[in-house]
C-alpha cells in the first residue's frame, strides 16, 4: 500500500492511498471542521465520505509531470511510467500550484 498527506496551501487537507483495489481519497476529519476548508479540486468536492476508484483520480494524475520531465523521474527514480502513484510520491511535493503530496512515514 502506498500512502500520502495532500497539502493545501501548507495545511494538510486529506490523505490519498493505493492499494490492491485502486485509489482512495479522504479529506482529513480536522480539516473539515476548520472552517476555511478548500476543496483541493473542482472534481473532488469537500465531503466525509471518502472517494474511491481503480484509477488515478485525475486531480493527481495532472499533476504528475509530462513531456521529458517525465523521462527525466522515470531515468532518475527508475518508476513506470504506468505507476502513477509512485511518480506522484517522486514528483509533486513541491508542485507548481497550492497543493503539495508528500509520502506518508507509517509507522509499525
Amino acid at each position: 500500500m502506498k500512502r500520502a498527506l495532500v497539502y493545501l496551501y501548507d495545511q494538510l487537507a486529506g490523505r490519498l492511498t493505493e492499494d490492491e483495489s485502486g485509489y482512495t481519497f479522504e479529506y482529513d476529519a480536522g480539516y473539515l471542521a476548520s472552517g476555511s476548508a478548500e476543496a483541493v479540486s473542482l472534481t473532488l468536492p469537500l465531503r466525509q465520505e471518502a472517494y474511491h476508484d481503480t484509477v488515478m483520480f485525475p486531480f493527481f494524475d495532472g499533476l504528475i509531470p509530462e513531456g521529458w520531465l517525465l523521462d527525466i523521474a522515470e531515468k532518475s527514480w527508475k518508476i513506470n511510467q504506468r505507476d502513477r502513484m509512485s511518480l506522484l510520491l517522486a514528483c509533486c511535493k513541491d508542485c507548481i500550484g497550492a497543493v503539495s503530496v508528500v509520502p506518508e512515514e507509517v509507522k509499525n
